[in-house]
């Protein structure tokens, strides 16, 4: 039950994840606050660790969530490519648990820090998808 929420909650953001102009339009709409709260329970990882990442605190995003407010264009864009990251690393490693064990260990391809530390920015996160695509293809010299 819970590998097809997680697959169903993934699949809203496969579309956002395959086209750029997709994604633009989509993080200027702004996501609403509460797919913040979606993603930190399809990806386990500690909310406290994402919203860093985001730049804002907890509390902050809670108060969001409370008033419905919508991210701005630029975390929404960070957000959707979390979804992203997240749809591809499954998608490579067969399932949620196994990700998340490779985001947290030493990357080689990736200067050997964990792969899960790059996701605070735009960069990093291309950086991790690309990551993913070398493993996917068996490319890892």
């Amino acid at each position: 039950m819970e590998k097809i929420k997680t697959l169903n909650i993934a699949a809203r953001y496969k579309q956002s994840s395959n086209n750029p102009m997709t994604l633009i339009k989509e993080a200027n709409k702004g996501l609403n606050t509460e797919e913040f709260f979606r993603f930190v329970e399809l990806s386990g990882q500690n909310p406290v660790l994402l919203s860093g990442y985001m730049n804002l605190s907890l509390k902050t995003l809670s108060r969001y969530r409370r008033s419905k407010k919508k991210l701005s264009p630029d975390k929404s864009e960070q957000l959707l490519k979390w979804f992203a990251v997240y749809i591809k690393g499954i998608n490579v490693f067969g399932n949620i648990e196994s990700f998340n064990n490779w985001l947290k260990k030493n990357a080689v391809g990736l200067g050997n820090i964990p792969p899960i530390t790059l996701m605070n920015t735009s960069t990093g996160i291309d950086l991790i998808v690309d990551e993913l695509k070398r493993i996917e293809y068996g490319d890892l010299a």
